[in-house]
């Protein structure tokens, strides 16, 4: 624009088919984005500039539909069709077949979503050799849920306004931040020195409502399979009278046991209606300052004092489940007749289930007795120092070693849950910190054709945050004690004028010891104890080979092959459940391109896992489907076409 005066503009679209197509005709994890990004950049002097960016996008796409890895054995026993639903319940594909043809069940998944952002960076420099810095940014994301998150085709339970009274389901993230520094370089030192705030509010809105076949498949996964084995007994309390009026013995002898277990309330178009928010507000002062003791030696010390502060809360503007409450007093009844008797622990299989079953916690009432969700707002605060250290020693300008130790911390919060406050239970989770200590080795060599990079590293981590989802909801907790350890190798070579390899290897051993519960043994953490940490192979190795040369004056051309390794790797939060591991795999992709010499044009064809190696990252149990596993799929091959245009 003009010599102190710039912008750039520039746009994306993104578009691909859903790779999971649904038995119910739906189609998941399509991508159909678009995005914009401006930035203007104003230097009115030598000495001193303005940058400003702003940037939107959106996004209208289907996800996250899973598929069924392990079907419940309810099915095989006939327990949904005694129930009167189909055979199946609801899943006519799963297990292996599911699997490798990636064909869930459930009805449409629409997660669309927006995003707006700015941000300015203004830099002055003084005398030459200092720099004022001021950065300021802030950003708005919302996006919106309709999900039919049981992962079958019957109506159980659904999120969206037409099943939560008109309520709509969406998180809105608002985030705005300041940071201030000072930097300098006197020759032999370099020095920095900064301030950072940042203030970010969370607001999720969450509307569930409980489908027409809500009851019946509470009937068949209860009280037609997983009660099997005290039934038999439970004649023995039939005289046992229920809170909702009648006896036991006319709960035992109805069609559908678990209306009959609800007072015949109805559950289905039961809803709730939760609000969750979290504000949090950060401070730090840091510094960051390297020492050249001699030519080849240096020394940086880095420290950044941090303090956070979170509200977060938890409120229920209304809930219907009415059918919770009669369910959670016959349960209470059935318990207490059968005081006495020899067949307490009948009453509270039968009762407790059923309670929690009917009191799915998405739409249970939040009167905060028994079960039931606890409203709650609290504040979490923490501070804590982090600081590194890192020696450098050069041996020439094309070799150096170094050896770093480092303190990080991660910051607590709260679990935005209706069952966080549950039994008086805390709702919120403590900070992580980590303890790093690397050590490596940087290389150029062959005329600087090639560099060789290896680090070793060893990782300790103290109350380690683990998020997981039980089947009926989302906790976030702590870890005493988690621990990584190995090795890393980057090889980059120059093999002739058109071709580049490079290569990629990382050793980590990444596992909760032995005694990672830290004496304190809940069956949570307890169970982790030995286990490697979710998706963390210890083994992956990554190639790639490109090639580029000219056609005639005005056109290049490239090729590009490349591959990834993994191990075995787990994938459920909590180990030794069905199909919790994802066996070793290799996937590879390939591109040719064409392109503009200047570089104001390319395009090119691309294909990505092309041996089709079907793999999934995260598997879990199906809410409200006893002993039945569901996945969520990584990509399986796919091809493309990327243009991109540049003036």
């Amino acid at each position: 624009m003009s010599d102190s005066l710039a912008y750039r503009l520039s746009a994306a679209v993104r578009s691909r088919d859903g790779f999971v197509e649904s038995t119910t005709g739906a189609e998941s994890l399509t991508r159909d984005r678009a995005l914009w990004r401006g930035q203007l950049l104003f230097e009115p002097s030598d000495s001193s500039s303005l940058r400003i960016i702003g940037d939107y996008s959106d996004a209208d796409e289907q996800c996250c539909d899973a598929v069924i890895l392990v079907e419940t054995p309810a099915v095989a026993l006939g327990s949904f069709a005694a129930a009167g639903l189909p055979r199946d319940g609801g899943a006519p594909v799963t297990g292996d077949r599911a699997f490798e043809e990636r064909i869930s069940n459930a009805e449409q998944f629409d997660n669309p979503f927006e995003q707006t952002g700015f941000s300015l960076e203004w830099n002055k420099t003084f005398g030459g050799s200092t720099t004022l810095t001021y950065i300021g940014s802030y950003r708005d994301f919302k996006a919106t849920s309709v999900q039919h998150s049981d992962f079958v085709g019957l109506d159980i339970f659904s999120v969206r306004p037409e099943a939560a009274g008109g309520f709509e389901s969406f998180d809105d993230i608002e985030s705005t931040s300041h940071e201030l520094r000072l930097d300098g370089d006197t020759g032999r030192f370099r020095w920095l020195v900064g301030g950072y705030y940042s203030d970010e509010s969370i607001l999720e809105h969450q509307g569930l409502g409980l489908g027409t076949a809500f009851g019946q498949n509470m009937d068949a996964v209860l009280w037609n399979f997983a009660f099997a084995p005290v039934l038999p007994f439970a004649p023995l309390l039939a005289n046992v009278p229920m809170a909702t009026g009648g006896t036991f013995g006319q709960v035992l002898a109805a069609g559908n046991q678990a209306a009959a277990f609800a007072g015949n309330v109805p559950f289905a178009g039961a809803f709730g209606n939760n609000v969750f928010e979290q504000d949090t507000e950060s401070y730090s002062i840091f510094t960051d300052n390297t020492f050249d003791i001699t030519d080849n030696f240096a020394v940086n010390i880095g420290a950044r004092y941090v303090d956070e502060s979170k509200d977060g809360s938890f409120r229920q503007l209304r809930s219907t489940n009415n059918a919770c409450l009669a369910t959670l007093a016959n349960a209470g009844a059935l318990i207490a007749g059968a005081r006495g008797t020899g067949l307490e622990a009948v009453a509270a299989t039968i009762g407790n289930f059923s309670a929690g079953f009917a009191c799915f916690p998405f739409t249970a009432p939040a009167v905060g007795v028994s079960i039931l969700p606890v409203p709650f707002s609290e504040t979490f605060e923490d501070d804590e120092v982090v600081y590194t250290g890192k020696l450098i020693y050069k041996f020439s300008d094309r070799a150096s070693l170094y050896g770093s130790y480092t303190h990080g911390f991660k910051s607590g919060g709260f679990n935005l849950d209706a069952t966080a406050a549950v039994g008086g239970a805390s709702p919120s989770f403590r900070s992580e910190l980590i303890d790093s200590l690397e050590f490596g080795l940087k290389t150029e060599f062959a005329n600087r054709r090639v560099r060789l990079n290896a680090t070793v590293f060893d990782y300790d981590m103290e109350d380690f945050q683990v998020l997981e989802f039980t089947g009926v909801q989302f906790v976030t907790f702590n870890v005493p004690t988690a621990e990584s350890s190995g090795a890393e190798l980057e090889l980059n070579a120059l093999l002739g004028n058109k071709v580049t390899w490079n290569f990629g290897y990382t050793y980590a051993d990444s596992k909760y010891p032995e005694d990672c519960d830290g004496g304190v043994t809940t069956p949570t953490v307890s169970t982790l104890c030995g286990a490697q940490l979710t998706n963390a192979p210890k083994n992956v190795a990554t190639t790639s080979l490109d090639f580029d040369d000219i056609i005639g004056e005005r056109l290049l051309y490239f090729l590009s092959a490349y591959g990834r390794y993994e191990d075995d790797r787990r994938t459920s939060t909590q180990p030794g459940l069905a199909r919790d591991i994802q066996e070793s795999n290799t996937k590879i992709g390939a591109r040719i391109g064409v392109g503009g010499y200047t570089g104001k044009w390319t395009f090119e064809l691309w294909g990505d896992n092309l041996t089709d190696e079907q793999t999934r990252n995260v598997t879990f149990n199906t809410p409200l489907r006893v002993n039945s596993r569901g996945a969520f799929l990584e990509a399986p091959r796919t091809f493309g076409a990327t243009l991109r245009l540049r003036y």
